[in-house]
């Protein structure tokens, strides 16, 4: 899963509301498999834009691992008779949009989870959303998770990794103590401003986030250690369309194989995810497997 990207209460309310849209949609719209796309000779993908370093706008202009990434995705599907075209989404909308035949699927950093695995399979993972915390630069008093205990922390309302908060939890009850306060924001770059002023002890993100911010202001933030199992990040397709999940994990078997998918990985990542699944995650007990929940 990606994290929610919500600006407000009511906007998560809104997200809420794209989810159970994505739910009715998925069962009542007709979606187009790979025979269908190669008749129309073009296959939509819907990407978002603010959402670095997955995808984002410089100079007006795409950037990011899936504009580069798109490209081969465009070369690998010429080969196979039909052409790819973008569609640039905001977030809000854009699963519901996907669920309801508007759009193939969705080529973004979506994460896995068990909501989004009832309306739609994920292509093999790309990268890895395992949760870890971020704490100020400088602060030795945070290191293993007996250290949080007790501590404030933040994630960003509507996210996604509160759905593993349980696993924080547990692992702190296995050291004799417990989570401390929650706080919720808005957005991520509110909770960043609380860490770094002192308001807050540590931050809970996924880790290409992570790694991307302490990228960007490491003279600030530091990264922490994992606070969760394996999370993925992942394209979302419907799941009437087994054919383009087929085709897709085709092509991620292509990128995998050539050293293409590590090479994007390591510039817009930071690292690369060799022990990534090489199938597709299409059931939450799959899911859960994977992931050690």
């Amino acid at each position: 899963m990606k994290p929610s990207k919500t600006d407000s209460k009511p906007f998560g309310l809104l997200r809420k509301l794209a989810l159970a849209s994505c739910l009715v949609g998925a069962s009542l719209s007709a979606h187009a498999d790979l025979d269908d796309i190669k008749s129309k000779g073009v296959m939509t993908v819907a990407t978002e834009d603010d959402y670095a370093p997955f995808n984002f706008i410089v100079d007006g202009k795409p950037e990011g691992f899936h504009k580069e990434l798109l490209e081969d995705l465009k070369t690998y599907a010429k080969a196979q008779g039909f052409d790819v075209k973008q569609e640039i989404l905001p977030w809000t909308g854009l699963l519901a949009s996907v669920s309801s035949g508007q759009y193939d699927m969705a080529f973004t950093g979506a994460l896995v989870t068990d909501d989004r695995l009832r309306v739609f399979n994920f292509a093999p993972p790309f990268a890895s959303a395992q949760h870890f915390y971020v704490k100020r630069a400088g602060d030795d008093s945070l290191s293993d998770i007996a250290s949080l205990c007790g501590k404030t922390v933040g994630l960003q309302a509507g996210s996604a990794l509160l759905a593993r908060l349980p696993e924080l939890k547990k692992m702190m009850a296995d050291k004799g103590c417990e989570i401390g306060t929650v706080t919720e924001y808005p957005s991520y770059p509110e909770a960043y401003a609380d860490l770094a002023n002192g308001r807050l002890d540590y931050v809970i993100n996924a880790l290409i986030s992570v790694n991307d911010l302490v990228k960007t202001r490491g003279d600030t933030f530091a990264k922490g250690i994992a606070v969760s199992g394996d999370g993925f990040a992942a394209w979302p397709v419907p799941k009437g369309s087994p054919e383009l999940l087929e085709f897709l994990t085709g092509f991620m078997t292509e990128v995998r194989d050539s050293g293409r998918l590590a090479e994007l990985q390591t510039k817009w990542f930071g690292e690369a995810f060799p022990a990534m699944p090489k199938e597709p995650i299409t059931k939450v007990e799959q899911f859960h497997e994977l992931a050690g929940m």
